[in-house]
């Protein structure tokens, strides 16, 4: 499940930061603000990477998701694209927890069949 998770947030590092450059262009807003918020979300994507297999880990993934769909009420585009990573995320930790149960499933088989003596 990390690694599918972690993907998923790496690429939202990447949406986030594009985000912010198209926000830029808004007369409303001050460039201080506008890569505040940004870094904050780039340095929170990047740091749950390291926390997603932690209590709590996929919850925080799934705050990051709304914030990233609540943006597009500043950034349009971003309803489109945040609703699409929250697809993934969804994807990211359902299958990604199939997948860590048929790898424990087989290292259980693989030590049952393991000689006694090895």
């Amino acid at each position: 499940m990390r690694t599918l998770c972690a993907s998923t947030l790496i690429g939202e590092f990447f949406v986030i930061g594009f985000a912010g450059l198209v926000a830029m262009k808004s007369d409303d807003l001050t460039n201080a603000a506008v890569w505040t918020v940004c870094g904050i979300g780039m340095l929170f994507s990047v740091l749950l990477c390291g926390m997603i297999t932690r209590p709590g880990g996929v919850q925080l993934g799934w705050a990051l998701q709304i914030a990233l769909v609540a943006s597009g009420f500043v950034v349009p585009t971003m309803f489109v694209l945040g609703v699409a990573f929250g697809a993934l995320w969804w994807a990211s930790v359902h299958y990604g927890r199939r997948i860590d149960a048929v790898k424990a499933r087989w290292a259980a088989q693989a030590e049952a069949q393991a000689p006694a003596g090895s």
